[in-house]
């Protein structure tokens, strides 16, 4: 054995122990990869994030690709290595508490990722020429009334609101729909509340209220309007009722209307979610 290692050795016994546990003094060993080989990560960000999904300038977001061929999948399964270089890298990247994942869904149109490209590239076109682009969607719909919600609020100690035990809707004064408006232009909300049904009627109702409140102040010369909405509910693409409206909506405001409905199950990755 090397004699100068024993007699650090022996000397480093004297010491008081490492608050951490170590022991191996900090910094010694092998440099992190991360460290020899700047951009690393980056590149990594890259493998796991596809264009139609990492881009954080991207109109509308959606998974390019399914989660069994997918590089996501592969990253994480590395992760669970730590021998491996990939692994490492993983692991210091995407380490921490974690909400339960929703993997398992039904069998997905091989042309979905050419769908969101063409929606995305709609939506580019329109913002490029200073057109509104808009996104809709209902919200989760509320009963209205002393009901039980997530969240905290600031409460003199030891005097919570009280709640009914049970969210029955007879209990209820009414129901609460909220629709939103999303301008993608201008990165900013509309909502709506209704309060007896969500009806087609309702879903142009909104955005024709967003346009004559705030819509033709943003865009004064726009004379195309491009909304984005899901493939069901009161705006589904087989809504004739949707159609009917938004053509009256058309017609009253001089707006040359285009809709863009993103693939049925994927509203979740679409900005307005």
């Amino acid at each position: 054995m090397s004699i100068p290692t024993i007699i650090r050795g022996a000397s480093e016994l004297d010491d008081p122990p490492d608050p951490y546990g170590r022991t191996r003094r900090q910094g010694g060993g092998p440099k992190r990869l991360v460290e020899r080989q700047p951009g690393l990560l980056e590149a990594l960000d890259r493998l796991v994030e596809p264009d139609t999904r990492g881009d954080p300038t991207s109109p509308l977001r959606g998974p390019a690709s399914p989660p069994a061929s997918s590089p996501t999948r592969c990253a994480r399964k590395a992760s669970r290595s730590a021998t491996t270089p990939s692994g490492g890298c993983c692991a210091s990247r995407a380490t921490g508490c974690s909400a339960p994942a929703r993997p398992w869904r039904a069998r997905e149109h091989p042309d979905r990722d050419a769908q969101f490209r063409y929606v995305n590239e709609q939506a580019r076109e329109h913002l490029a020429a200073g057109q509104p682009v808009v996104s809709v969607d209902t919200k989760k719909k509320e009963l209205v009334g002393l009901f039980h919600n997530p969240g905290r609020e600031w409460q003199p100690s030891g005097e919570p609101v009280g709640v009914n035990v049970h969210d029955f809707p007879s209990d209820a004064l009414g129901k609460a729909i909220p629709y939103r408006v999303y301008d993608l232009g201008a990165n900013a909300g509309w909502v709506s509340v209704g309060v007896d049904h969500d009806t087609a009627a309702f879903a142009v109702a909104t955005p024709g209220r967003w346009w004559e409140q705030a819509g033709r102040v943003l865009y004064p010369q726009a004379d195309r309007l491009l909304v984005c909405a899901d493939a069901g509910g009161s705006n589904g693409d087989r809504v004739r009722l949707w159609k009917t409206e938004l053509a009256r909506f058309a017609a009253e405001t001089g707006l040359a209307v285009t809709v863009c409905h993103v693939p049925p199950g994927t509203s979740k990755w679409n900005k307005s979610a």
